[in-house]
């Protein structure tokens, strides 16, 4: 069983967004191109980690590649195109710098159920099998898409200034105050 590989090369419009209210949100990420557009779920976590990870190379582009221009994007503050119809879950990101194009690639590939850490050589047979979104950005927009990703991540609920946890709108329990409501 082979999976479906969702190409967007160019990409027009690439964008992190939430559904629901703090605490209890569903990340996005839109890809579209024309008059097709897929969207997939993923972790709170794993935007921030992929937000972070563009930055770094990004950085990196910039000190070994020093004569290289950054596009500058417009940052993108529109919410996520409606209808919202998930095509998969998130599971692995996959990042590169395609130095030929001075592009960013980003993958998405969908999560297995049977997924288990422990079986590598499983995870690498079905690595084909699994759906994948494939976006190519120019640097500028990668960097204002990390931009944006760091801004929704940040929406959220605050963070406790003790333990880091999130604070729900009736505290929460810090387990740095030996279970106190804080």
């Amino acid at each position: 069983m082979s999976g479906q590989v969702f190409l967007f090369d160019p990409t027009e419009r690439l964008v992190v967004g939430t559904v629901g209210i703090p605490g209890e949100r569903t990340f996005f990420i839109q890809a579209r191109t024309g008059t097709r557009m897929v969207s997939v779920s993923l972790e709170k976590a794993q935007v921030a980690a992929l937000a972070d990870r563009i930055q770094q190379i990004l950085r990196e582009v910039r000190s070994s590649e020093p004569l290289t221009l950054f596009d500058r994007s417009v940052r993108d503050d529109q919410p996520l195109e409606t209808p919202i119809d998930e095509e998969f879950r998130v599971g692995v990101i996959g990042i590169a710098y395609v130095s030929d194009r001075r592009l960013i690639e980003i993958d998405l590939q969908a999560i297995s159920d049977s997924q288990s850490p422990e079986d590598e050589e499983a995870l690498m047979e079905m690595a084909g099998s699994q759906d994948i979104l494939r976006v190519l950005i120019t640097l500028g927009y990668a960097e204002s898409f990390a931009k944006r990703a760091l801004a929704v991540v940040g929406a959220g609920r605050a963070p406790c200034p003790f333990c880091g946890g999130p604070i729900d709108p009736s505290g929460h329990l810090c387990p740095r105050a030996n279970g106190y409501r804080r």
